[in-house]
């Protein structure tokens, strides 16, 4: 959460129009640069100035809905938990595009949904469920 002077700051900087798509989405204001854009259309910033540590990069999700780490490409998912210091475009290694085992758009984690993955067993079970029997009266 953050102060009422930091707010007005951050509203002073970005805009209302921003400070509106940031309260929808995020539930806070932040105001830094851009570094970089994903091939799904997420966006990175970046502030160093005025976050508190691990609190000064973040993403802003192109679909409205709160996002999980499944939508962020791995090059980003390790700059944005601070594993590498470079954004992937900076860095050499990371720069490699598109991969071919990749597929060409993103599928959403399906935990919790009815397209979650499900075990089923080939063997018969070792009990069998008790069901008691009332006796009339």
């Amino acid at each position: 959460m953050s102060t009422i002077l930091r707010t007005l700051r951050n509203l002073r900087r970005i805009g209302f129009k921003e400070y509106g798509h940031q309260m929808q989405n995020m539930g806070d204001t932040k105001a830094g640069t851009l570094i970089g854009t994903d091939r799904f259309g997420n966006k990175y910033f970046e502030n160093l100035g005025e976050e508190l540590p691990l609190r000064t990069r973040w993403v802003d999700y192109k679909v409205s809905t709160y996002g999980d780490a499944s939508e962020i490409e791995p090059g980003w998912h390790a700059w944005i938990s601070y594993m590498v210091d470079a954004p992937p475009t900076q860095d050499k290694i990371l720069q490699t595009g598109h991969r071919v085992w990749e597929l060409p758009d993103h599928r959403a984690n399906p935990t919790l949904s009815r397209g979650a993955f499900k075990t089923y067993s080939t063997t018969r079970p070792k009990f069998s469920a008790w069901t008691p029997v009332a006796a009339p009266r």
